[in-house]
């Protein structure tokens, strides 16, 4: 069980980042609110939150890691660190090149995700659009550091060491924290305090890039910057990376065309950028851990020529993802109000804010486990250097999203595109799905097809429980903060004991599971 044994460390890692990214989100809700200078900070952050995806966290190092791992079995270490060096000089300098462009187009290529933004002065003298871009002058440098920090992150992962990749994000949430608590205790206008946000989610960047940096030599990687070159290697990392990039292309550019419907209906960008941050947060505790873990540990076994065990732990990836994130997806579905109003609701996070996050939040809920899933699957196309069947799929996804989320907009607001990327995101799963079993590649086994229902029995019984029981507690967001968070953390804990006690009652899980990956085998060194 050593792909648990990752994605618990990965996973616990994860979890105090998003909890620290929880507190940090509660703070700007309390100082911004869901409001003109949110709007634009909330575009300015995800212009370069967006393209690190598409050419860093999502096509670079779908291509990058199992080509690193296969030099690594094949070739030594020294000319996989070698053929890194390749890959970071080639990054840099695609990077740096769209970094300065954006700088330099700035005010006119805002409009790519930030067209519906007011181009002119509110009643406190504000232009959104021209705020937005002042921001996002200040946050795209982000996008260079972290594209490089994904690769020496991807470099420590195929080496099993995991801790210091996936604790990194910590850095971009202390920072904002620790900027939010400064500059509200100086009494900063909203406008000023986007402004030391922004400066601090740069600098977090820069600070996450040397940490990698540092724990690569650490762990005796022998690499060095050298200019870029089109080297063998790197025309191979191409051919597998552009179908990639094409495929987070298309899910990328599709979140900026949903966010730049949303502007168009003032503060609906707010409502679902705070519904998406609670349901980022299983999400980045489940699937993205679960799927930087499966990720090498399926292309090491493809490299070895042991499809049984490919298959046996993408099965335990699913079984193992699907435990996990059915419980969340009911709890946030059943009771998306009481958890918003606790987190959320106070100073300029008014109950009505609370009310419109809460009817994105159970649309979002209903694709969590499609989400999840996405992690899983796609991992297992990749190990086997397949980019371009993601990137198929990927396509069909996002017209799906941007048809039926402009349809659904019409009809029900900021809603029907939350519904539309649930939709989506199932579609896609899918189309994965069937693709895998038809190739044989997954092949359900007997304990996956056991234990599904009983999962999805006793995360029926915990929703119920859930149900009731909010039903009997007070209004929150009433309350001060520390009763609202002993209300919340009385209602969550209640709800794991409920659900773990039906998963138990209904054998949805094997107990002997959980010992065994956390005990160290002599035969297995321990990931860091």
């Amino acid at each position: 069980m050593k792909l648990l044994r990752s994605t618990a460390v990965i996973g616990s890692l994860t979890l105090v980042s998003r909890l620290l990214g929880l507190v940090r989100d509660i703070l700007i809700a309390r100082f911004l609110g869901a409001g003109v200078v949110s709007d634009a900070f909330f575009t300015a952050f995800k212009l370069p939150n967006v393209f690190r995806r598409m050419f860093a966290e999502g096509a670079f190092n779908a291509a990058f890691v199992p080509l690193y791992a296969k030099r690594i079995e094949q070739d030594g270490e020294v000319a996989a660190d070698g053929f890194a060096s390749e890959a970071a000089a080639a990054l840099f300098f695609v990077v740096a090149l769209l970094v300065i462009a954006f700088e330099l187009t700035m005010p006119w290529a805002l409009n790519i995700i930030g067209s519906g933004l007011g181009k002119t002065p509110n009643a406190s003298g504000i232009t959104p659009y021209d705020l937005a871009v002042l921001y996002a002058w200040l946050t795209m440098p982000y996008l260079l550091f972290m594209s490089m920090t994904a690769l020496f992150s991807g470099i420590l992962n195929t080496r099993n060491h995991f801790a210091l990749a996936a604790g990194v994000p910590i850095v971009l949430n202390i920072l904002m924290i620790g900027t939010l608590v400064a500059v509200g205790g100086l009494s900063f206008s909203q406008r000023n305090i986007g402004l030391a946000l922004s400066a601090a989610i740069t600098i977090s960047g820069a600070i996450q890039m040397c940490l990698v940096i540092w724990g690569c030599r650490k762990a005796g990687v022998k690499f060095g910057f050298r200019r870029p070159r089109y080297t063998p290697g790197v025309r191979r990392l191409l051919t597998l990376g552009v179908p990639g990039i094409i495929s987070a292309g298309i899910t990328q550019i599709n979140l900026l065309v949903s966010h730049s419907i949303a502007v168009h209906q003032e503060s609906a960008a707010s409502f679902l950028t705070y519904a998406d941050r609670l349901y980022q947060l299983p999400l980045g505790i489940i699937g993205i851990a679960m799927g930087v873990a499966l990720l090498p540990t399926l292309s090491r076994s493809i490299r070895a020529g042991d499809e049984a065990g490919a298959k046996t732990s993408l099965n335990r990836g699913i079984e193992i993802s699907l435990f996990l994130t059915l419980p969340a997806a009911v709890a946030l579905y059943v009771i998306p109000d009481f958890l918003i109003a606790g987190i959320y609701q106070r100073g300029a996070f008014t109950a009505e804010t609370t009310s419109a996050v809460a009817k994105a939040l159970r649309w979002f809920a209903l694709g969590l486990p499609a989400f999840v899933l996405l992690k899983i699957l796609t991992p297992a196309f990749f190990a086997r250097e397949n980019t371009r069947t993601p990137m198929i799929w990927a396509g069909v996804s996002a017209v799906i999203n941007l048809s039926l989320g402009y349809a659904l907009f019409k009809v029900i607001g900021f809603e029907g595109l939350a519904l539309a990327t649930a939709v989506a995101a199932w579609v896609n799963v899918i189309g994965l799905s069937v693709l895998l079993l038809r190739s044989g590649d997954l092949t359900l086994d007997a304990r996956l097809t056991r234990s599904f229902p009983r999962m999805v029995l006793a995360s029926a019984v915990m929703g119920g429980g859930l149900w009731w029981a909010q039903a009997k507690l007070p209004d929150l967001g009433a309350t001060n903060i520390f009763m609202d968070f002993i209300w919340l953390g009385t209602i969550v804990a209640s709800g794991f004991i409920l659900y773990l006690a039906a998963a138990t009652l209904l054998r949805a899980y094997d107990p002997a599971d959980i010992g065994n990956a956390f005990s160290r085998s002599k035969k297995t060194p321990p990931s860091e």
